[in-house]
């Protein structure tokens, strides 16, 4: 297939270009930069998706399959910022999903590609049911999770058009490495935890006792994901998996493992409790069933020992 990654040169989208060139996939990967990184095979193209003029020119080319990685993810950035949020989230896919679908030259419509979109836990809000399944009635409590499902839905309508074929992939809490490229964010625990064993950080900030438990995959895992995702989409149909290891951490297991991973002492200080919910595990039994995915990398000292090496590298 040829296949566009946006965002193809962010933590997800590397991964995600990765995973499909060894696949066998023709990959182009969508950057606002030429100097990013991109793995080996996939041709860059320079675009962006809030220049709807622009994005006409660089996607001159039709596609089989678009992965929908380009987004703005920071959950509490998007309280100072929701309009952004929204603006890049909601139409950045509007103007992506319009230069896909153009009437060709020739007069005759655009093929229908399968779409395969990045969206999130943070859609489902904070849920009693536990462990989510997709059939939980979406309730965010961000801007950034309601912008996701915005999007969400957009694309979703779309397909019923029998414009695209789509598969939504909402995922929890993305972590490990590939190539070396660790996760970046140190907003997140994982990172933040390896930057204070590292000494770049004096301490890890925990809101309250450490004892809420949230799960993580590792991005190789969610990578594999949207390579299945993207084979089994069909035009005119569209579906929503959660794609999760269904096996929980608390904050506390979390820094002892880091502990164990790295022989260095994490110093923790807490803070105030805040509302957040106790327990966020994902129920991905359905992607298990239809498309035959499961983790393999994503046990916690495998994704620790990953993005240990990972920033251990970048240090060497």
């Amino acid at each position: 297939m040829r296949v566009l990654v946006t965002g193809a040169a962010g933590y997800v989208g590397y991964a995600v270009g990765r995973r499909l060139i060894a696949a066998g996939h023709e990959v182009t990967g969508l950057v606002r930069r030429a100097d990013r990184p991109l793995p080996p095979g996939v041709r860059p193209v320079i675009g962006d998706l809030l220049d709807p003029n622009g994005l006409d020119s660089t996607l001159h080319e039709t596609y089989d399959g678009v992965c929908h990685l380009a987004a703005r993810t920071r959950v509490r950035e998007s309280f100072d910022e929701p309009l952004a949020f929204f603006t890049t989230n909601v139409q950045g896919t509007i103007n992506l999903l319009e230069a896909l679908t153009k009437v060709q030259p020739d007069g005759s419509p655009a093929p229908a590609p399968a779409v395969v979109y990045g969206s999130t836990a943070a859609v489902y809000g904070n849920p009693d049911r536990q462990p989510i399944p997709e059939a939980e009635v979406p309730s965010p409590t961000s801007p950034y999770g309601a912008a996701k499902l915005a999007a969400e839905q957009l694309i979703r309508f779309h397909a019923r058009t029998g414009a695209i074929g789509a598969i939504v992939l909402r995922t929890f809490n993305v972590a490990g490495s590939v190539d070396g490229r660790r996760d970046p964010d140190e907003t997140r625990l994982i990172p933040k935890a390896l930057a204070v064993a590292a000494g770049h950080a004096p301490h890890l900030t925990i809101n309250g006792d450490g004892a809420a438990v949230r799960e993580y995959l590792h991005v190789d895992d969610l990578a594999a994901a949207y390579v299945l995702a993207l084979e089994a989409a069909r035009p005119g149909t569209e579906r929503v998996y959660n794609v999760g290891s269904g096996t929980g951490a608390s904050v506390k297991e979390v820094i002892e493992a880091v502990e164990e991973v790295t022989g260095r002492r994490v110093p923790t200080r807490h803070n105030p409790p805040q509302p957040e919910p106790p327990l966020l595990v994902a129920d991905a039994t359905a992607i298990r069933r239809d498309l035959g995915w499961q983790p393999e990398r994503s046990a916690l000292p495998v994704i620790i020992a990953d993005s240990w090496a990972a920033l251990s590298s970048e240090a060497g």
